[in-house]
């Protein structure tokens, strides 16, 4: 578990950018996605080819077979669907420490926050692209249930063959399993994002003039500051 290790790791570093629905995202990926493929998929599916038998001695109809019933094995589509949804929140944590090495060359700080939390929407809705395109995947590939029989009828198999697939329950649960968390992370991805745009949206206070300076701020009217702000300490009331 090295490499789920690493990836876990990696996906834990975002949580320090994240809103809460973000942090509550994390935990269904490590825990529902990385953890359960990891202990319980690689057992479920590692003998789905050695287990995969047909009532043919014809060489080459087996495999053959076999590729026809699964044209992407369920546990690389579902490791590749991990790495995949991972690749936003890594290059994210990639382009944060960036900016924060070069602290004097990034413009001011507020520019650099705002440049940070663009890139981290942009990581949000790749995300969503990918959660939403790998669901779509599984239903068009796999559907939802895995057969036990499946009838072969490609060359080189001299007739029809029955193949018959090793523990066709246990894997159509698992499968529904991943779906419906993949729906769970799909909508909480999306509670996000609308969490963060309208937060980028929610208008800033004005910035109070220091003693001596008469401008307004930008795009700020004359007056509004005085209005809003209060008197300096030591300054009398009219």
């Amino acid at each position: 578990m090295g490499e789920w290790g690493f990836l876990s790791s990696l996906l834990d570093a975002v949580q320090e950018h994240s809103p809460m629905v973000g942090r509550f995202w994390l935990v269904v990926m490590l825990l529902f996605r990385i953890l359960v493929l990891a202990t319980v998929g690689s057992d479920v599916f590692e003998d789905e080819q050695e287990e995969f038998v047909c009532n043919t001695q014809q060489p080459g109809c087996k495999p053959v077979c076999y590729d026809a019933a699964f044209p992407i094995s369920h546990y690389r589509f579902l490791v590749f669907h991990v790495v995949v949804l991972s690749a936003p929140a890594a290059l994210f944590v990639i382009f944060a420490v960036h900016q924060a090495a070069k602290p004097g060359r990034g413009g001011p700080p507020g520019q650099r926050a705002h440049r940070l939390q663009a890139f981290y929407v942009g990581s949000v809705v790749a995300r969503i692209a990918a959660e939403l395109a790998f669901l779509l995947g599984q239903a068009l590939l796999y559907g939802f249930r895995v057969q036990p029989l499946f009838v072969c009828r490609s060359r080189p198999c001299p007739h029809r063959v029955d193949c018959f697939v090793s523990r066709p329950t246990e894997k159509t649960v698992f499968i529904h399993f991943y779906f419906v968390v993949g729906l769970v992370s799909a909508l909480l991805s999306l509670a996000e994002l609308a969490h963060l745009l309208r937060k980028s949206r929610v208008p800033r206070a004005p910035r109070c003039p220091r003693p001596g300076e008469r401008a307004p701020a930008p795009g700020q009217p004359a007056g509004v500051a005085e209005e809003l702000c209060p008197p300096p300490r030591g300054a009398l009331a009219v």
